[in-house]
C-alpha cells in the first residue's frame, strides 16, 4: 500500500513539472514574419516602327450615273431592257414612234434633191452671161441677177443639207439608246406612255458600279493634327502605305480589295466643319452598292519610334490624367503621368512620359503603390 502511494506521488509530480514547462515555452515572446514583397508583372518599354491608320465614315457613290431621257417627243413603242441588268453604252432601249420622223427626214431629202437639181442651170446661165457681158450681148443688170440667183440656189441647197441632217438626228433620236456602260434602274414608263423631249422626268437611270467612289468625311482638326505630326517628324509620309486604303462593313468585315485617293477637297462645309475625301475602289463582284454606308481605314504613314503599352496597364486619375506604374532601378514603384495619343487595337500609343528600357507594370497593379517595393517579374508574351 505504500509502494502504491509512492508510485501515484510521483506521477503527479512528474505531471506538475510538464505543465509549468509548457506553459514556460508559451509565455515566450512571438517574433512577427517579415512583410510579403508583391510580386508584379512588367513590360520593357521599347520603340517600334508603327503605321498610323484612321477610320473616317463615308459612303458609296456610283462611278458614273446616267439619266435617260428623250431627246424628241412621240409615244414609246417598246422597250428593250430587263431592268437590274448590265447594259452597254449604245444598247438600244426604248423605240419611240419614228413616223413623223421618217417623213420629216423623206421631205428634207427631197427638197434637197430639188435644189441642188436647179443649181446646174443656173450656173450655166452665169458662166454664159459672163461671156457675153464684154460684147454688150447682155447688160451689166441681168449679169448681177443671175448671180445673185446663183447664190441663192447655192444658199438653199446648204439649208436643206442641214434640215436633211437634222431630220436624221431627229429620226435617230427615236432610238433611246445607252449613254454609257453599267446597271440599269427600273423603268419610270411603260410601253404606249407619251414622252416629250428634254422632259423633268428621266426614263431610266444607268449607273457605273465598277469601279466606285467612297466620300469620307475628315475633320479639319484631324487634317490639323496630321500635318503637324508631319512637320514635326513624329510621322513619316510612305506615298506607297498611305496609297494602302481599306474598307470596313457595319459588321467588321474588312473589304477584299484595296482602294485609292482620288483627291481630297479644298473646301470645308461649314455645318459640319469637314472637308470630303474621295477614295475609289474596284468592284467587279458588285458588293458595293451605291449609298452603302462603310469605314475607310487611311494609312497616315508611319511612326518609327513609337511607344506601344497595353491599355490595362493605364490608370486615370480623378481628373482623368492616364498615368502608368513603373519599378524603378530600386525595385520600387513610381506613378508616372503619360500622354495618350491613339488607340492601336488592344494597346495605346504613348506621345510622352516614358522612355526605352522602363519596366512598366501590367499585372499586380493593385498589389503596387508608389515607393513600395515589389519583385518583378517579366510579362510573358509582351501583352
Amino acid at each position: 500500500m505504500y509502494n502504491i502511494f509512492r508510485n501515484l506521488t510521483r506521477l503527479s509530480v512528474t505531471l506538475i513539472f510538464t505543465t509549468l514547462v509548457m506553459a514556460g515555452c508559451n509565455n515566450k515572446p512571438k517574433t512577427s514574419p517579415p512583410p510579403m514583397v508583391p510580386e508584379v508583372s512588367v513590360i520593357n518599354v521599347k520603340t517600334e516602327p508603327v503605321t498610323l491608320t484612321t477610320e473616317l465614315p463615308g459612303r458609296v457613290s456610283a462611278y458614273l450615273i446616267a439619266e435617260v431621257r428623250p431627246q424628241v417627243s412621240g409615244i414609246i413603242k417598246k422597250r428593250f431592257f430587263t431592268e437590274g441588268s448590265d447594259v452597254r453604252e449604245g444598247d438600244i432601249l426604248y423605240q419611240i414612234d419614228p413616223s413623223t420622223y421618217e417623213t420629216a427626214y423623206l421631205n428634207a431629202k427631197a427638197s434637197l434633191s430639188r435644189a441642188e437639181a436647179n443649181l446646174p442651170t443656173i450656173r450655166q446661165r452665169v458662166e454664159r452671161y459672163k461671156e457675153l457681158l464684154p460684147s454688150k450681148a447682155v447688160s451689166q443688170q441681168d449679169f448681177d441677177d443671175a448671180q445673185s440667183a446663183l447664190k441663192q440656189a447655192e444658199a438653199d441647197v446648204e439649208y436643206w443639207k442641214a434640215a436633211v441632217k437634222t431630220a436624221e438626228i431627229n429620226l435617230s433620236y427615236t432610238k433611246v439608246k445607252a449613254p454609257i456602260s453599267g446597271r440599269i434602274g427600273r423603268s419610270f414608263v411603260t410601253d404606249g406612255a407619251l414622252v416629250t423631249a428634254n422632259q423633268p422626268t428621266p426614263l431610266t437611270t444607268i449607273q457605273r458600279i465598277d469601279p466606285v467612289y467612297v466620300d469620307v468625311t475628315q475633320s479639319t482638326n484631324e487634317l490639323m493634327a496630321l500635318r503637324k505630326r508631319l512637320e514635326e517628324g513624329r510621322i513619316s509620309g510612305n506615298t506607297t502605305l498611305t496609297k494602302k486604303l481599306s474598307l470596313i462593313f457595319e459588321d467588321g468585315t474588312i473589304y477584299p480589295y484595296t482602294g485609292t485617293l482620288e483627291f481630297r477637297d479644298i473646301s470645308v462645309d461649314p455645318s459640319t466643319g469637314s472637308v470630303t475625301v474621295r477614295l475609289v475602289f474596284p468592284n467587279p463582284k458588285h458588293i458595293l452598292l451605291p449609298n452603302m454606308f462603310v469605314r475607310a481605314r487611311i494609312a497616315e504613314g508611319v511612326n518609327p519610334k513609337a511607344i506601344l503599352i497595353p491599355q490595362q496597364s493605364v490608370i486615370y486619375t480623378q481628373k482623368g490624367e492616364p498615368t502608368v506604374l513603373v519599378v524603378n532601378k530600386d525595385n520600387k514603384v513610381e506613378q508616372r503621368l503619360i500622354t495618350i495619343e491613339r488607340a492601336m487595337g488592344n494597346k495605346w500609343l504613348v506621345s510622352s512620359g516614358l522612355k526605352t528600357g522602363e519596366k512598366v507594370i501590367v499585372e499586380g497593379i493593385q498589389k503596387a503603390r508608389p515607393d513600395m517595393p515589389v519583385k518583378v517579374v517579366e510579362l510573358s508574351g509582351g501583352k
